[in-house]
């Protein structure tokens, strides 16, 4: 059975474990994402995988964030950089997400049927609310904003999950090609959301012991 953690020992360790199997999760998702996406024209579903990219990058900083446990030197300056740096990728997947869904309504653009993207976007509708909530769980006994903020971006993704599945599965049963690039807007503006939610969210010095 999986019991909660009674220490802030062991909730640091559960979320190294759940951290990892997120990155290990989306580094798929988004690769099967993107390659799936280019074979079909599918300008959601490439914008989902490289959603899945960004999210990787995030979960990385807080790998390192966590790896400063017990440590003295936490780096605060660099880690302010690493946060800015991904909100800045954040705006250039919105941005380059939203023109091209742009571009497919106005010249019609009729993306192919994607049997693999609609069965990725089921299973991450089953793995990735797992995760969150699990997360989620941990941040209160960890103290940890940033966790709480890792928890909130699962859940977002949970969010696009079910969009992606909504636009493709209108594309593959209905003939709505437009569906697609619809789903891509909502994409680019979550992107946009996380674009300002990531710039302006707080250190990540919480995960460190001082």
């Amino acid at each position: 059975m999986w019991k909660m953690p009674t220490t802030r020992n062991q909730a640091v360790a559960r979320q190294r474990w759940l951290t990892a199997a997120t990155i290990g999760w989306n580094s798929v998702e988004g690769v099967v994402a993107i390659v799936a996406g280019i074979a079909a024209g599918s300008v959601s579903l490439i914008g989902f995988g490289l959603d899945s990219g960004m999210e990787v990058s995030a979960a990385l900083i807080l790998v390192w964030r966590l790896a400063q446990e017990h440590r003295t030197a936490c780096k605060q300056e660099a880690d302010r950089l690493a946060q800015r740096l991904i909100a800045v990728s954040f705006a250039l997947l919105a941005v380059y997400v939203a023109v091209e869904s742009v571009r497919d309504l106005v010249i019609a653009d009729q993306p192919e049927e994607s049997l693999v993207g609609i069965v990725i976007a089921v299973l991450s509708l089953v793995v990735m609310p797992l995760l969150a909530r699990a997360k989620w769980k941990l941040a209160p006994l960890m103290g940890s904003r940033a966790v709480e903020a890792e928890a909130k971006q699962t859940f977002l993704c949970v969010l696009l999950s079910g969009v992606l599945l909504v636009g493709l599965s209108a594309n593959a049963l209905l003939g709505w090609w437009w569906a697609d690039p619809l789903a891509g807007l909502f994409i680019a503006g979550a992107a946009a959301y996380e674009t300002i939610a990531t710039w302006r969210a707080e250190s990540l010095a919480d995960t460190c012991c001082v």
